[in-house]
C-alpha cells in the first residue's frame, strides 16, 4: 500500500465468500457510510471518510472487487474484514485464493480483521500462527484442535493486536465496526455513529454471553459418569476425594484424567456449574444476591461474588441489571417482592 493522501478516504475491504453472513457484510457497509456522514456533519466536506469495497470469491477460486462506494484509484486497503459464516466453514479447497489474498493485503499494510467464524479464514492464511485470537465460544475447541499453534481466548469479545483484530460472536461485527471507525475517523465520530444507529459503544466481553458447555464426547466413560453425577446433584460440599472415590480412582489419577477429559480441574468444573445455576437465578428470579449465592452452593457471598466476576467479568448485580428478564429488576436494580430462600 502506498502512502495515502490526507484527503483520500480510508478504504476498508470486506470479503464475500459462500455462506458468509450477509447481514454482517451489509451492516458493516451501512455503518461505515453512516460514520462518513457523521464525519462530514462534524467537520465539513473535506472531513475524513471511509471507502468501502467488497472482495468476492469467484467460481474459479480467484478474488476480485465486486463493489466500491467510491470511484477512481485507491492507495490500497487500510483494513480487510473476514465476516462471520452461517455454515460451511471457510477452510480447505472451497476458499480458493482467499488465504493468499489475505496474506497479500496484510503484507501491503492492511489490518486484518475477523469476526466469529471468519477466524477460520484468518487461521487458514497463516497470519494467526503464534497469536491469541477470539471467536465465537462454540468454535473454540474446533479451532484449537485444527490449528494447534493458535491460542484461543473466547472470554474476550475483541482482541486488538494492531495489525490483526479478532472479534468473537456473530454480532461482534458491531464492536469491530466501531473500533475501526474510532481508529480511522476518531472517537467523536465513533460516538456519533453509535448514537445515530442506537447501539451501545460501551466495552463488553464475550464472557458475559458464553454458556458453560462441558465436553461430554471425550470418550472417558468413568469421567463422564462423574460429570453426569455432578450435573444432577448439588455440588455444594463435593470434594475431590468424594469424586475420586465415586470414580474408583486414586486422587492424582482422577485429577489427571478429569483435567484431560474436560479441560478443567474438578474444582473449576464445579464452580462453573454453580455459576451457570446462579446466572439463571439472577436472570429469572427476584432472589437477593445472598439468596442466589446460597442456592447456587456458596455459603460465603463475598467468595461467590469474586468467583462470579472472575468467570464472567461482571459482578452478580451488574449481570442482573444487564440480563434479567424481569422488568422490575432491570429498571430498579433491586429485587421487588423477594422470594424467601428455601
Amino acid at each position: 500500500m502506498t502512502k495515502r493522501p490526507e484527503n483520500e478516504p480510508a478504504e476498508i475491504g470486506i470479503v464475500v465468500y459462500p455462506r458468509a453472513l450477509m447481514s454482517a457484510i451489509h451492516g458493516l457497509t451501512d455503518m461505515f457510510q453512516v460514520a462518513s456522514m457523521q464525519s462530514v456533519e462534524q467537520s465539513g466536506r473535506d472531513a475524513p471518510q471511509i471507502r468501502i469495497s467488497h472482495w468476492k470469491l469467484q467460481e474459479d477460486g480467484s478474488v476480485s472487487k465486486s463493489r466500491d462506494t467510491h470511484e477512481g484509484p485507491s492507495s490500497g486497503l487500510v483494513a480487510l474484514i473476514l465476516p462471520p459464516t452461517l455454515s460451511d466453514l471457510p477452510v480447505g479447497d472451497r476458499i480458493g485464493a482467499l488465504p493468499a489474498f489475505v496474506r497479500e493485503q496484510h503484507q501491503r499494510g492492511a489490518t486484518i480483521c475477523s469476526v466469529c467464524g471468519g477466524a477460520y479464514l484468518l487461521a487458514e492464511s497463516g497470519l494467526a500462527t503464534g497469536r491469541t485470537i477470539t471467536t465465537h465460544w462454540s468454535h473454540q475447541d474446533l479451532i484449537s484442535n485444527r490449528y494447534s499453534d493458535i491460542r484461543v481466548d473466547t472470554d474476550r469479545l475483541l482482541i486488538d493486536e494492531g495489525d490483526i483484530i479478532t472479534a468473537g460472536g456473530m454480532m461482534a461485527w458491531i464492536d469491530l465496526g466501531l473500533k475501526l471507525v474510532d481508529r480511522f475517523l476518531g472517537t467523536d465520530v465513533m460516538l456519533a455513529t453509535a448514537r445515530y444507529m442506537i447501539i451501545d459503544p460501551g466495552a463488553r466481553e464475550q464472557s458475559y454471553y458464553s454458556v458453560f458447555a462441558p465436553k461430554l464426547d471425550h470418550g472417558d466413560t468413568i469421567i463422564l459418569k462423574i460429570q453426569h453425577w455432578l450435573h444432577g446433584a448439588n455440588t455444594k460440599g463435593v470434594t475431590l476425594q468424594m469424586m475420586a472415590d465415586r470414580a474408583g480412582l486414586g486422587d492424582r489419577t482422577f485429577l489427571r484424567r478429569f483435567q484431560k477429559a474436560t479441560g478443567f480441574n474438578p474444582t473449576e468444573y464445579c464452580q462453573r456449574l454453580r455459576i451457570a445455576k446462579s446466572r439463571d437465578l439472577l436472570e429469572r428470579s427476584h432472589l437477593s444476591i445472598e439468596q442466589v449465592a446460597w442456592q447456587s452452593g456458596y455459603d460465603d457471598t463475598n467468595a461467590y461474588r469474586k468467583i462470579f466476576r472472575k468467570i464472567l467479568g461482571l459482578s452478580p448485580k451488574e449481570y442482573r441489571l444487564r440480563f434479567s428478564v424481569s422488568e422490575s429488576v432491570r429498571t430498579l436494580g433491586a429485587p421487588a417482592n423477594p422470594i424467601p430462600a428455601v
